[in-house]
Parts: C-alpha cells; sequence; structure tokens
C-alpha cells in the first residue's frame, strides 16, 4: 500500500494526486461511484415503472424513498458489521445484494408491495456498506488526505444529484425501465468483482463478542455518552438537516412563481453548491483555517434562506440556495475531528452513526418543512429552516469552533 506524500500531514493541504496515489481509496473510490450511479439508476427506473403499471403518484414517490426509510434501523441494529467483518468479504456481499435485488427487479415479474420490501432490505444494509468505507479511509489517508478524500465522496454523490435524473430519462427514452435495471444490475456486478479483486484481505479492526444488534447499541450508546463525541454529531445532525428541510419546500415554492418544473433548478442549484462547498473547503482551504471556518460555514448554511421572507424571483431564489448549501462543507473538519475522538475499534460505526443521524435528520427536517407549509406559506417555511440552521449553529457554536 503507497501511503500519501508528506503533503498530506496534518500542517498542509493534501492534494488530489495525493488521494489517488493509494490504490486502495482508487478502488473505494471506484466502488462509490459505481453505487451512486446504480442506485440513481435503478431509483428513477423503479419509480417510473412503478408509475406506469399503477397510475399512482403515490406509489411512485414510495417506491422512490423506500430506500431511504430503513437507514435508521439499520443504523439502530447493523452498523458494528462495519467494524466487525473483513471489509473485502462485507463490500463483496453487499454488492452481491445489489446485483441479486436488481436483478430480480429488472425480470419485471415483481408486485408492488415485493418491490418496496426489496428495496427497504437494500436500504438496511447501506449505512454499513458507507461507514465499512468511510471507516477505512482514516488508515489510508492520515492528515488532511482524509479530509479530501471525504470531500471526493461528497462531491460524487452531489454530481450524481445534478446528472442522475437527466441521465436516468436519456436511459430510460433509450433503454426502457427493464433495460436500464438490467443496466443498474451490470453496474452493481462491477462493483463485486472490483471489491473482490481489488481490496486487501485485511482484518476487522474490532471482533466484538456479543451479537451485532447487542454491538451496535452499545457502541452507540458510548458513543453518544461520551460529551464530546455527541457534541459533534450534534454539530454534524442539526444545523445541516434544518438546512437541507428547506429543500421540501421547492415544488411549492417554485409552483407560487408559477412553474412548478422550475423546483429541478432550485434543488439542482443545491446540489452544486454543495458540490462547490465541498470542493473549496476539502482542497484550496488550509486545515488550520478550514478548523476555524466550520463555525461561519454551519451558520451560512441557514443565513441566504432568511432572504426567502422577500419572496425572491426564481433566479435570486436559485442563488440562494446555492449559497446555503456551499456552507455544508462545515461538516469537513468536524469528520476529522470525529475521527480523532473515536476509538480506533469502533471508528467505522462512528462514522456511520453521523451519516444515519444526517439522513434521519434530513427525513424529518423534510417532513416537518411539509407540515408546516400547510400552515405557512412557502417562502416563509424556506425561511424558518434557515433561521433554525442559524440558532442551531449558534447553540452548538462551542463543538463547532
Amino acid at each position: 500500500m503507497t501511503a500519501p506524500s508528506a503533503s498530506a500531514g496534518p500542517a498542509a493541504s493534501a492534494r488530489y494526486r495525493d488521494v489517488f496515489g493509494v490504490p486502495e481509496f482508487r478502488t473505494l473510490f471506484g466502488l462509490q461511484t459505481l453505487l451512486v450511479a446504480g442506485d440513481s439508476i435503478r431509483t428513477i427506473a423503479l419509480s417510473v415503472q412503478a408509475f406506469e403499471r399503477t397510475g399512482s403518484t403515490l406509489a411512485a414517490a414510495l417506491v422512490f424513498c423506500a430506500g431511504m426509510l430503513p437507514y435508521v434501523v439499520g443504523g439502530a441494529l447493523l452498523l458494528s458489521l462495519a467494524d466487525r467483518v473483513p471489509m473485502r468479504r462485507l463490500l463483496t456481499g453487499y454488492h452481491l445484494l445489489r446485483l441479486a435485488v436488481t436483478a430480480v427487479l429488472a425480470c419485471g415479474v415483481v408486485p408492488l408491495p415485493a418491490t418496496i420490501a426489496l428495496i427497504t432490505l437494500l436500504g438496511l444494509f447501506a449505512p454499513v456498506g458507507g461507514a465499512t468505507v468511510q471507516g477505512r479511509l482514516p488508515a489510508l489517508l492520515p492528515g488532511d488526505g482524509f479530509v479530501l478524500g471525504r470531500s471526493l465522496f461528497t462531491m460524487t454523490s452531489a454530481g450524481a444529484q445534478i446528472t442522475g435524473q437527466a441521465a436516468g430519462g436519456l436511459l430510460l427514452a433509450a433503454l426502457s425501465p427493464a433495460g436500464t435495471l438490467w443496466l443498474a444490475a451490470g453496474s452493481a456486478a462491477v462493483a463485486a468483482a472490483l471489491a473482490r479483486s481489488g481490496l486487501p484481505d485485511v482484518p476487522a479492526p474490532n471482533r466484538g463478542g456479543s451479537g451485532v444488534a447487542r454491538e451496535t447499541w452499545r457502541v452507540n450508546r458510548r458513543l453518544l455518552g461520551d460529551r464530546a463525541t455527541r457534541g459533534l454529531l450534534l454539530a454534524f445532525w442539526v444545523p445541516l438537516s434544518l438546512s437541507v428541510g428547506s429543500e421540501g419546500m421547492a415544488i411549492p415554492y417554485a409552483g407560487e412563481l408559477g412553474d412548478p418544473a422550475a423546483a429541478g433548478l432550485m434543488l439542482s442549484s443545491a446540489a452544486a453548491g454543495m458540490f462547490a462547498g465541498n470542493l473549496l473547503i476539502g482542497r484550496w482551504i488550509r486545515p488550520d483555517l478550514r478548523d476555524r471556518l466550520a463555525f461561519p460555514l454551519a451558520l451560512l448554511t441557514g443565513a441566504p434562506l432568511l432572504l426567502f421572507v422577500l419572496h425572491p424571483p426564481l433566479p435570486a431564489a436559485c442563488a440562494l440556495m446555492l449559497a446555503g448549501t456551499v456552507g455544508l462543507g462545515y461538516d469537513l473538519p468536524l469528520q476529522r475531528r470525529l475521527v480523532d475522538a473515536a476509538p480506533e475499534e469502533v471508528r467505522g460505526q462512528a462514522i456511520g452513526l453521523a451519516n444515519t443521524g444526517i439522513m434521519t435528520g434530513q427525513a424529518a427536517a423534510i417532513g416537518g418543512a411539509g407540515a408546516l407549509g400547510g400552515l405557512l406559506a412557502p417562502s416563509q417555511v424556506i425561511a424558518l429552516c434557515g433561521a433554525a440552521a442559524v440558532l442551531a449553529a449558534l447553540a452548538l457554536r462551542r463543538h463547532l469552533r
């Protein structure tokens, strides 16, 4: 295994050639890219397929979000697998599961309830796969290399949000939902082969003596019971989730402007801001300055949204969404601190718990924004999300600093 160069040390900014110079990181990055691309294609294909079969927008929406709903359950019961099963074996098995489920769905004979059940099954193991990969990064990329590597993963996800719908639409037009699902199954097969052949057979950091669910609960309680890690996790979860809750009002707000389809521009702007923030903070800001910027960036997640009380036109609304999500890069220095604070043998679970809280918090915030949308104008709800994010950052400033 090739180590990063000296420039990736704690006192200097890492470079892309440093992190991509590590063969194992290249493999993990390739797996992440295949995962995001395959899941994006599968989700849109299944949603279209469900709508074509049933004519129900509710069915399409249920299929679309079925993989997110069980995320918190997987995080609560299965996360310890990330530190207890050797990485190569776990990731190979996870991508084989994705291949099997997607291939079955591509056959086109599975009824809607079974389709939702199969997607839910994948969602249970999604946090384990993510925690396994991200728990390995600190050992591969010491010092500032971890922050840059982690930002690349976030940028990959943001890029998929920007291009996924367009690419999925083109594929559906060319291949039909079934053909698009077979393409997604092929990407899972490639990922399984890459994990099996490209990853080293390293032992798991924590063998554990109790059952998986019991060990997961035990470690989660340990992490949340420690003041340092609890404060970092709350700083991860709360400002980010409250800010992202505003995206649940994108369609109603665009409808107020007279064009509901324009919500796509607002959401794409938000994804572009997240991409830009991770690029800027992860690559071009010095590590010492990045730590000092965590608190101002957390404030930035909510501050631009306050201007929605003025009911801005679409171009200004897109610019405000983009500015707010640039601030989401505040989590990069926090991730470095969490890695340092968590015991090495449960590092994967600590990162997985952070991600599980983010997913759960976003879903709760978007749902809460939707509920408020029945009482207030969309512009007011977005501004309230911004105010809540600012207040949360102020309340957590000690941990953000």
